[in-house]
């Protein structure tokens, strides 16, 4: 088993999901009220930090509540991270959303307009991977979801072209891509109105 979200093992995690590499984690518990996180940028959305009773670690969590239009990517990066080969996961809760909703994880990002991202959309229990590169968004792989409860986890595990994406320890995605084969940032994205919000964001460098 894995230590996983300030000490809570989660068995139902693949095993090599950080067992290598330093561990970061970023849970939002020293970030101000209203404020995006130190090290994180907004390139496209209204993301603060907030207060919610139900997150999974203390109060705070990072949201995105702007309500875009349907083609629009609500996206922020972390301006301090770098990964190849990496293990990542976020804790999401899907709050509103009439288009779409749910959200995230985004790496190997070049910038706003450059990256792959998995992401839930609870609406129509899909969970896709896809990539953005010049601002096209092009759907790689998907799969229906069967899933319940207010916060999942999402974990993304990447080495050189091969992805595998999994949503409360369970595999669902499992494909290669090589658009992006550079180092990259991580961040967390919606698409068009959905207000999600984020928690225990966890990375992880696999050599």
């Amino acid at each position: 088993m894995t230590k996983l979200f300030s000490g809570v093992l989660l068995a139902f995690l693949p095993m090599t999901l950080f067992a290598q590499g330093e561990r970061r984690e970023w849970n939002f518990e020293n970030d101000r009220i209203g404020s995006i996180p130190k090290g994180f940028t907004s390139e496209m959305g209204e993301w603060r930090i907030v207060n919610d009773s139900t997150a999974p670690s203390g109060l705070h969590v990072l949201a995105q509540r702007a309500k875009s239009s349907r083609s629009s990517f609500n996206l922020c990066l972390n301006e301090d991270t770098l990964y190849t080969h990496l293990d990542v996961s976020i804790r999401i809760k899907a709050v509103a959303g009439k288009i779409d909703q749910g959200g995230g994880l985004i790496w190997r990002a070049k910038d706003g307009k450059n990256y792959y991202v998995a992401w839930f959309n609870p609406l129509d229990n899909s969970y896709q991977v896809c990539v953005v590169e010049n601002g096209r968004f092009v759907d790689l792989q998907s799969a229906a979801v069967k899933d319940g409860g207010d916060w999942r986890t999402m974990a993304v595990s990447v080495t050189a072209d091969r992805i595998e994406c999994y949503l409360n320890g369970k595999k669902y995605l499992d494909l290669k891509d090589a658009t992006f084969r550079e180092p990259g940032k991580i961040g967390l994205w919606t698409r068009s109105d959905a207000e999600t919000y984020f928690d225990n964001l966890v990375a992880s460098e696999i050599h």
